[in-house]
């Protein structure tokens, strides 16, 4: 870069007049002509008149001069700013242009606060994202305690301390998305659509805890008054059973003895076909289960039992139960929850037993089943659709779903009980359950108490992440049309485009077992369609949908019962209209089809901004969207292709190399899994940097940050996520940030090389 006084000026020649006959200052008067001789007065009388004819002729065209020289400067100064206006980086066309939007600002503080791979080496091999042990809750990492130069205590303070710090700055997709949806939420744009209106009202009466406290548990005992009383806190009439039943699942989205959800069958969905079925499944069962291996069964936790017990009795005595007669109706409940337990299985014990997606008709359901009413029950959850008994539903777990119902027969029976209902008080601590988020603090307050002891859940989450939550479970599209609208599709699409462009190119350097397996892979990714999901409802339609909703500013408890019923709608309509769920929400691509689809909730705030220089926004965003892409079609790379395991050992090598744990075996040795995430990773790192670069050739212009070279800002913004909480954290066996100093490797590659200043030798670490 050349400074303003490094930059050659070229000055104009002035022009200097001056009278004729004025004489130079400091100068002798020449004599006068009478004391000269004759020839030399000839030839000064010939000189002065020379000069006084030439003098005229000068002075003659002086004003001309002057005027084409102005009009000259006058031309050459609307030139240049008619350039500058054309294109506005000449403007310092010497150096690079400096992002200085607002989003740009917070992430230059943000890229300043975070350490710098090519400033301090020795801190960038350093554990960051969890606990000092190799377990599934230190999300996979393995502490480095043995790298020469380690700050152990270099600012005063302990390696735990700087840890906890750290982890306060773990990248989190699905947080940076909620805390978006906040902001989206609270702002006060101007927005007359009647449907982002009962969205945002919907959203600050959760956050109204004043008025949700003033309310307590009326709202709920009024309900249960509805649905025919309950002998625990005063009369009851006896409700049938199924119609209580219908009653929950239908209007309140409660299922206390078997869950009901829509999908298609996998059997069917590999040849192509997209039908979905009525799916029926064992619940989820409020007393804390455990299974046994050896007696292939469920049963009740024996250390929660005594904590379970206190909880229950908390919440009878909260709804205004007698203590006197709350010990038998928590005594019955307890009983009759853990006999529903006994039958229940993990999803894989289920799946290695062949206990999902069994075919049947609602009639072979009723026969295997007969203690529900199947077809009642299915036609009031998917009213108005008709449902008939022929039609063919799918039975997850249906040893469960037998024994479930030999169970409800059996408490039907008992007599002695009829007059306490413990079917009746099962059903309506299910719907308590239900409706606890829209309750006072009591009810979570005494839910996180047994969740402390059940799961050493660390407690109730903000008050403001509940409420995003519970607003995106039924206004999900309204929020996917405000997030739409925020969103800058163009930049998004180009770098899918160019992540796309690379990716396919990067599989032809694949080392692959035959020609016919790559052929069979590139034939499956050229198939692919990529595009963002985009909300096609206009201001309009969503308007419309939510014509009959009314949401109250100060009741959460009877907004949220109407969430419910907006939960059964999309429930309905995923049926009727034979479509598959597509969460715009969320923070990872889905496979539809041939169809790749990137939700929005990707390309937000801090991970990307059209204003963000591409660097960055390739080495956030364009990381992470090659490596879900190389995750969804992994398993046929993995399968037909000798690359993942070498470029997994290689990346291996250096991490051993560098940080010295040269000694192999034990808990050194990668398992397939790492070693698949490790070449995910690494791979993603590459095919977003050369993707980045391609992009630069089209357009060779970029904006910088902190003054870093394109490929140091890439590389640094990297390091920002290298904490990325996704379903294949804890196979991750060493930092991601440390991919860099394998791609540095390369040579010429990196703005300066990864050298720790304490080791007296580096290594020579080859390329993968």
């Amino acid at each position: 870069m050349l400074r303003m006084s490094e930059t050659p000026i070229e000055l104009e020649p002035q022009l200097s007049i001056q009278p004729p006959f004025q004489p130079e200052v400091g100068k002798r008067l020449k004599p006068p002509p009478l004391l000269l001789t004759d020839t030399e007065q000839q030839t000064q009388i010939e000189r002065e008149t020379h000069q006084h004819q030439a003098k005229p002729l000068w002075i003659k065209h002086r004003k001309l001069l002057l005027l084409l020289l102005g009009f000259s400067l006058c031309a050459a100064f609307v030139g240049c700013i008619y350039i500058i206006s054309r294109n506005p980086q000449s403007k310092n066309p010497t150096g690079p242009v400096t992002c200085v939007s607002p989003a740009c600002q917070q992430a230059s503080a943000r890229l300043s606060m975070s350490a710098d791979p090519f400033t301090k080496p020795c801190d960038y091999f350093l554990f960051t994202c969890g606990s000092d042990t190799f377990t599934p809750e230190s999300r996979g990492r393995r502490m480095v305690t043995d790298i020469p130069g380690s700050p152990w205590n270099w600012d005063g303070t302990t390696e735990r301390e700087n840890t906890e710090v750290r982890e306060e700055k773990i990248l989190d997709r699905e947080m940076e998305l909620l805390q978006y949806l906040r902001e989206i939420l609270e702002s006060r744009d101007i927005n007359n659509s009647s449907a982002v209106q009962k969205t945002r009202t919907f959203y600050h009466s959760c956050l109204d805890t004043s008025s949700i406290e003033t309310a307590g548990v009326a709202p709920f005992l009024k309900l249960i008054q509805k649905l025919g009383g309950w002998a625990v806190s005063g009369p009851w009439n006896r409700t049938d059973f199924n119609s209580t039943l219908s009653t929950l699942m239908r209007d309140y989205a409660t299922f206390p003895f078997f869950n009901i959800h829509v999908g298609k069958d996998p059997k069917e969905a590999a040849r192509g076909k997209t039908k979905q079925y009525i799916q029926i499944d064992q619940p989820d069962l409020l007393i804390p289960i455990e299974w046994n291996n050896k007696t292939q069964k469920s049963r009740a936790k024996s250390e929660t039992l005594r904590p379970f017990l206190a909880l229950c009795q908390r919440y009878l005595a909260l709804l205004g139960a007698p203590p006197s007669s709350s010990i038998m109706h928590v005594g019955t409940f307890m009983s009759l929850s853990s006999e529903l337990a006994v039958a229940a299985m993990p999803l894989q014990h289920r799946l290695s037993q062949g206990q999902l997606y069994q075919r049947m008709s609602i009639r072979e359901l009723q026969v295997q089943a007969p203690a529900i009413d199947w077809l009642g029950c299915l036609q009031a959850v998917f009213q108005p659709l008709p449902l008939e008994e022929n039609d063919h539903i799918l039975v997850h777990n249906l040893p469960y779903i037998v024994h479930m119902s030999t169970i409800i027969g059996k408490w039907q029976n008992k007599h002695e009980l009829s007059n306490t209902g413990p079917l009746q008080t099962y059903m309506v601590l299910n719907l308590l359950n239900t409706l606890m988020p829209a309750l006072d603090s009591r009810f979570s307050e005494t839910a996180a108490t047994l969740s402390e002891v059940v799961d050493k859940s660390d407690g109730v989450a903000p008050r403001w992440k509940r409420c995003v939550l519970e607003t995106e479970r039924g206004f999900d599209s309204v929020l996917t049309h405000l997030l739409s609208e925020r969103t800058s599709h163009k930049e998004a699409e180009e770098i899918i485009h160019n992540i796309m462009s690379t990716f396919k190119s990067q599989l032809h350097k694949l080392k692959w077992t035959n020609q016919t397996s790559l052929q069979t892979v590139m034939k499956k990714v050229q198939s692919l369609i990529p595009r963002t999901t985009r909300e096609i409802s206009s201001e309009a339609e969503l308007d419309l949908l939510f014509s009959t909703v009314s949401v109250s500013s100060h009741s959460f408890f009877s907004n949220y019962v109407q969430l419910l019923s907006l939960w059964q709608k999309r429930r309905r309509k995923l049926l009727s209209e034979q479509t598959t769920p597509v969460n715009s929400l969320s923070v990872t691509p889905l496979l539809l089809g041939n169809e790749l689809l990137f939700p929005m909730g990707m390309f937000i705030p801090p991970v990307f901004h059209p204003t963000y220089p591409r660097a960055m926004n390739y080495g956030v965003v364009g990381f992470l969207i090659a490596k879900d892409i190389l995750h969804l079609l992994l398993p046929d790379i993995h399968s037909q292709s000798e690359t993942v395991h070498a470029v997994g050992e290689c990346v291996w090598t250096h991490y051993l190399t560098v940080t010295e744990n040269v000694t192999r075996g034990g808990v050194l040795s990668l398992s397939v899994a790492e070693r698949q995430e490790v070449w995910v990773q690494y791979s993603a790192l590459q095919i977003a940097l050369q993707a980045y670069h391609q992009s630069l050739q089209t357009r060779p212009r970029d904006t910088f940050i902190l003054g870093f070279s394109h490929t140091h800002l890439f590389l640094s913004s990297f390091s920002q996520v290298n904490c990325d909480i996704d379903l294949y954290h804890e196979f991750m066996p060493l930092e991601p940030s440390f991919l860099v100093t394998v791609i540095c490797a390369t040579p010429h590659l990196c703005p300066t090389s990864l050298w720790c200043p304490s080791k007296t030798q580096q290594p020579f670490l080859q390329t993968c």
